[in-house]
């Protein structure tokens, strides 16, 4: 945790199956680390394993009407997602961690950070959704 500013910070640690560290990286806790650049250490540590690996090409993402990126633990995307079932608003949701693509765009439109408040069809910003009951 950064004690000066009170933010936490995200560590992700690649062992080996001998225990030796062989990939560590700490970045800020609101910023996602690249998949695929994970993926190509594992593939280094455990190249058998990495030739049975299959790729898959990744679809489009989405466009038209409301595309919502989201996260499935992202409080800001539950609250955006209980206001349009509310108010019967269809919607399309994209889980930026399982949908290939989807982190990378959304980190390019936002300088490399995620940030998933956002309605990406239209650009236009929805930060202040509330409930009917809230």
């Amino acid at each position: 945790m950064r004690q000066q500013e009170g933010r936490s910070e995200r560590a992700i640690f690649v062992i080996d199956k001998q225990g030796i560290l062989r990939y560590i990286d700490i970045h800020d806790i609101d910023l996602q680390p690249d998949n695929e650049e994970l993926r190509d250490i594992l593939r280094k540590i455990d190249p058998a394993a990495a030739a049975h690996e299959v790729r898959r090409k990744p679809s489009p993402l989405p466009q038209g009407g409301i595309v919502m990126y989201c996260t499935k633990w992202c409080t800001d995307c539950n609250v955006a997602r209980k206001w349009f079932l509310e108010h019967k608003i269809g919607f399309t949701q994209v889980d930026v961690y399982s949908v290939e693509g989807a982190l990378q765009q959304v980190m390019k439109w936002n300088d490399g950070i995620l940030i998933t408040r956002r309605s990406i069809s239209t650009g236009q910003s929805w930060p202040n959704l509330t409930s009917e009951n809230d």
